[in-house]
């Protein structure tokens, strides 16, 4: 699309003048009268630049350039780029342009050539930074603001704004990750993100922090039901949209849970509203997940008790837990995998103590009773074996058919009823009709 200009100018004439030289250049012109114009008219319209006249009444440039970038600022808008206009000639009045933030400064009348000239120049030169700001600023999976510009941008926000810090963190994320593959984890993000997006308003600000767990700043949001409100929406939406990516049986409680603090009622500290939602998001955490919880002072002496050390062994152990969630064996990727096994097996050799290796294997045996999405078979076996394995199992998919299995102090007299609930869990499931698994079984000497 050809350059979208906004010419700001009290005279008549200026705005007639500036709308037929730039028209000329088949740039798009929208003609305004005063700064109060300039300010109603960006609420709904993003121009690539703004010509912008000193000389007004009511507001004069000076005025209308600073209420533009506050109204900027609090919208999370990037800046326009600004070109001053007078006719006067004054190089302390254009010294004080500049030294506002302008991108230029020009005389009137205006000369053709050079006034299409630094405007185009103007408007290359705001993209290019515009495109390094983003690239530094936003998390490139989701389109959110990274960790470092979200933590920026939203200690800006509660210093004056009013609403809620959110942490938001996604139940049962690993899982998806260990069955479907990394992939398809990233696709769940994505869709996360978008399902966030929607719910969001203009003016609100949302953050990719690290992994499955994100940050937003609601405008607004002044209450624990507004908030319940919000993060119910996000699981019906999320559970939707995982539904179409990994088909409606796949069987992963996935979720978000929400930990709020309330601005500025507990303050407007960034780091110490922080911990208040952090803290928030445990409770959640620890009472059934898919939920929320907003920040009390009944809460303060579980967010604050403790030495610092003591808070963080709290954290990270919380977020290991997390990570390693369910009531089944653990079913990890190759890298994982291999590092657990190495470290047990090293384990086992200092300290002694037996162990069991297996290899499940899963073919078609009968392809007129088979299914007929073979992926979705291997991906449910993989939930039986974890389901009827100890916590203390390991269970890794080696290749799309076949499943290795590490079975640490097991006997040889328990691993007959073992493999025998396995077979058995699998064949009462609708996946196993025309699907034959066979297994190899190791022992592991003490």
């Amino acid at each position: 699309m050809n350059e979208w200009v906004v010419v700001v100018d009290d005279e008549a004439l200026s705005l007639t003048n500036a709308r037929n030289i730039l028209g000329e250049e088949k740039m798009r012109v929208s003609c305004l009268k005063s700064g109060k114009d300039l300010l109603r008219f960006m609420e709904k319209n993003t121009p690539d630049l703004i010509l912008l006249d000193i000389l007004m009444p009511e507001m004069d440039g000076f005025e209308t350039y600073r209420a533009l970038r506050e109204f900027e600022e609090k919208a999370g808008m990037l800046k326009t780029p600004v070109i001053f206009l007078t006719g006067e000639n004054d190089s302390e009045t254009e010294e004080r342009g500049l030294k506002l933030g302008a991108s230029d400064f020009m005389r009137k009348p205006f000369n053709k050539d050079i006034l299409t000239s630094r405007i185009r120049n103007t408007i290359n030169n705001s993209k290019t930074i515009e495109s390094l700001t983003e690239e530094a600023t936003l998390d490139k999976l989701t389109g959110f603001l990274n960790k470092s510009s979200g933590t920026s941008r939203v200690t800006a926000r509660i210093e004056k704004g009013t609403g809620a810090l959110l942490i938001m963190d996604l139940d049962s994320f690993k899982l998806v990750n260990d069955l479907y593959g990394h992939d398809m984890g990233d696709r769940v993000l994505e869709a996360f993100a978008d399902v966030v997006r929607e719910h969001l308003n203009e003016q609100d600000l949302a953050s990719r922090i690290g992994g499955d767990e994100f940050m937003a700043f609601i405008y607004g949001a002044g209450d624990e039901q507004r908030v319940a409100a919000f993060t119910e929406s996000l699981n019906n939406t999320l559970s939707e949209r995982a539904s179409i990516l990994m088909g409606k049986d796949h069987g992963i409680p996935l979720g978000v849970s929400v930990g709020a603090v309330l601005v500025p009622e507990y303050g407007r500290d960034y780091e110490t509203l922080f911990a208040f939602a952090d803290g928030a998001l445990y409770n959640v955490k620890q009472n059934g997940k898919h939920g929320s919880s907003v920040y009390t002072h009944e809460d303060k002496e579980m967010v604050i008790e403790g030495t610092d050390l003591e808070a963080e062994i709290n954290r990270i152990t919380r977020i290991i837990e997390e990570r390693n969630e369910g009531q089944g064996a653990l079913l990890l990727g190759k890298e994982a995998f291999s590092t657990v096994y190495q470290f047990i097996m090293r384990y086992g050799r200092m300290h002694g103590g037996g162990a069991v290796k297996a290899l499940f294997s899963i073919s078609v045996e009968d392809e007129a009773k088979a299914p007929d999405n073979l992926n979705e078979v291997y991906t449910q076996f993989g939930l039986i074996l974890q389901k009827s394995l100890r916590r203390s199992d390991l269970v890794m998919q080696s290749k799309t058919n076949h499943f290795f299995v590490f079975l640490p102090e097991l006997s040889h007299h328990d691993l007959p009823g073992l493999m025998g609930r396995i077979l058995s869990n699998w064949n009462e499931t609708e996946y196993s009709r025309g699907i034959k698994v066979e297994h190899a079984v190791q022992f592991v000497s003490e």
